[in-house]
Formats: C-alpha cells, structure tokens, sequence
C-alpha cells in the first residue's frame, strides 16, 4: 500500500508564503504523475498542479504565476510553494500519486489564508 503523508499548511495572511511537501513511501518515478489537489468547502476537488513522469508541469489558471511544484526524486517528496497567496486559496490541499490504474491520495493539509 502506497502512504502519502503531507505536512506545511496552517494560517497565513493574504499575500504571505507557505511551502507543502509531500513525502511518498514509493519511489515517484513508478508514477505517471504527482499532484496537488484541494478542496475547498462545498466545492469540488480540482487540480492545483501536477509533475509528469517526462517532467511536464500543468497548474490550474487561477495558480499560475504563483505557485511552483518540484520534485525530489531521491528523497520522493513532491513540494509545492504557494506565494502571495489569497483567501480563495482556502483550502485542504491533497497530495496525489496518479497511476493509469488509478490514484493514491493523502489525508490532506489545511490551508487557510487570512484576509
């Protein structure tokens, strides 16, 4: 069974920083792709940013020019740095482990930023 375990939310005010990372206890280059999700209340989940196997990133629109995705293939972490961050931003934020067969899944991190 593949664990995820993210850790580096909390409360920040609009336009501050935070740093998620995600430690993978495979390592993350068996995957086609590691990911960012989050949900926020009464929402669905929807993708923030993904890393693809051949090193491809996609962020979500509203992220873009914002937040950064990386990798550390010898640690397997997945890190994603959030900057200058907005009260939409308000979140729990999932780690993601895609396969064609399916999908590992953290237990998530919230994220709440202040106005």
């Amino acid at each position: 069974q593949v664990s995820l375990v993210e850790s580096g939310g909390g409360l920040v005010q609009a336009g501050g920083s935070l740093r998620l990372s995600c430690l993978v206890s495979e390592n993350i280059a068996n995957f086609n792709a590691m990911a960012w999700h989050r949900q926020a209340p009464g929402m669905q989940r929807e993708l923030v940013a993904s890393m693809h196997v051949g090193g491809r990133i996609d962020l979500g629109e509203s992220v873009k020019g914002r937040f950064t995705i990386s990798r550390d293939t010898a640690k397997n972490t997945i890190d994603l740095v959030m900057n200058n961050l907005k009260p939409e931003d308000t979140a729990v934020y999932y780690c993601a482990a895609h396969l064609l067969s399916g999908t590992y899944w953290g237990q998530g991190t919230q994220v709440t930023v202040s106005s």
